[in-house]
């Protein structure tokens, strides 16, 4: 990285969070440089410069973006109030810095990305940059097709309004669906609206980062190429979407991730939670 640059870049690549994120860190008087309180979002830091954060010091770490598995029961905070897991319970302590990029509620699973790039994770999370989400619905009872382009049409939801980018079915009791929104419990509101509750949620894939290959509570790095994808992803130049898969190869496999560096999952069971 190059020297001098903005405060809120700096910690940002500390792991700090976004960009934009890190700045209520400075209005707030918890940064000081060189000992001295900062509240100047324009203030820009040297090499040489200390950093602290809450009265500890902070230092820039390499870019690195994560993929992990997240379980049911886990919630994506770093501290929870009811002692909850979270999912830096399955870290190790060289990733707790790494901030998610976006989340799965509770009682959800499947592929998160952590990253201490806010750059990268400001343009996945924002619905202007249109990255797919992909996700496997298994529902309490049996799904009608010709419900499917309900979803893909849209409905009103207490978030607003909820549509589907693509859906099909995967089986009697399973859809697929792709997202490039963000609501908050979206799948869940749309498909209660269509009378349906869904009995498991998970998330399969985040524009060309796949889960399959990742035990579940295991988490594996990235590499540079798979980031400059995802990068050109969340600037709509590749998105990897792909075709409506008929509905009698919808089990048909995914590219395998690549399996290097894979890490054992925590094996402590989740304590019993509440809905989130």
């Amino acid at each position: 990285m190059e020297f001098p640059m903005r405060l809120n870049r700096y910690l940002s690549a500390c792991g700090l969070g976004s960009r934009r994120g890190t700045e209520a860190l400075i209005t707030e008087g918890r940064v000081k440089i060189n000992d001295q309180v900062c509240v100047n979002l324009g203030t820009k830091v040297a090499a040489s410069d200390q950093v602290a954060v809450n009265g500890r010091p902070v230092r820039l770490i390499h870019d690195v973006v994560i993929a992990l598995h997240k379980p049911v029961g886990y919630v994506c905070t770093r501290a929870d109030e009811r002692d909850r897991h979270t999912i830096y319970d399955l870290l190790p302590p060289q990733l707790k810095t790494l901030h998610h990029v976006g989340r799965l509620d509770l009682d959800s699973s499947g592929l998160l990305l952590l990253t201490n790039r806010g750059e990268l994770s400001h343009k996945l999370t924002h619905p202007g940059h249109g990255v797919e989400k992909e996700y496997e619905v298994t529902l309490e009872e049996a799904f009608d097709d010709t419900k499917i382009m309900r979803l893909i049409k849209g409905m009103l939801t207490p978030e607003g309004h909820a549509k589907a980018e693509r859906a099909w079915m995967i089986g009697h009791y399973k859809i697929g669906m792709v997202l490039k929104q963000g609501l908050k419990r979206q799948i869940r509101h749309m498909l209660y609206q269509l009378g349906h509750e869904v009995k498991r949620l998970e998330r399969v894939r985040i524009g060309n980062i796949f889960l399959k290959g990742l035990p579940e509570g295991a988490w594996r790095e990235l590499d540079l190429r798979e980031v400059e994808r995802l990068a050109e992803s969340a600037d709509n130049r590749s998105n990897t979407a792909r075709p409506l898969p008929d509905s009698k190869k919808a089990r048909s496999a995914r590219p395998d991730v690549k399996k290097g560096g894979v890490r054992a999952p925590d094996k402590r069971k989740p304590r019993a939670t509440g809905q989130a």
